[in-house]
């Protein structure tokens, strides 16, 4: 009795393949320096004076809270109330518009699903 063999070929030597490791560019940056909360001019050296009045804004006192409140300049307030002026108006307008064309189209747009349902109703009945 003959048994059946399998004759396995030798295998392929494979190369392994080398792979470079990877590189990267570190960030790099300048730190910030903070002065400390207490530093003091040396001594025989005067302080900069900065006023407020020399910056151009306007500040209102507040007498009860004993507080300054700074306030914008003329241009920037009319800019602000006036935006705010044509916003509102527009947002009204808008609405009174929508509100009309909602009464006015209610009755048009229920005659036509009417129309609809009963000519589908009567194309579906043949006889």
């Amino acid at each position: 009795m003959d048994l059946p063999s399998i004759v396995i070929p030798n295998p392929d030597k494979i190369e392994t393949i080398s792979i470079p490791l990877p590189t990267a560019e570190v960030p790099s940056y300048i730190p910030m320096v903070v002065p400390p909360s207490d530093l003091q001019p040396p001594d025989g050296v005067q302080a900069e004076n900065h006023d407020t009045a020399d910056t151009g804004i306007r500040t209102v006192d507040i007498p009860i809270f004993n507080f300054k409140l700074p306030v914008p300049e003329n241009a920037i307030l009319i800019t602000a109330g006036s935006t705010a002026v044509v916003s509102v108006a527009a947002t009204l307008t808008a609405t009174a518009i929508f509100k009309w064309c909602v009464t006015a189209m209610k009755p048009l747009i229920k005659k036509i699903l009417t129309w609809i349902t009963k000519t589908k109703e009567s194309g579906l009945k043949t006889e």
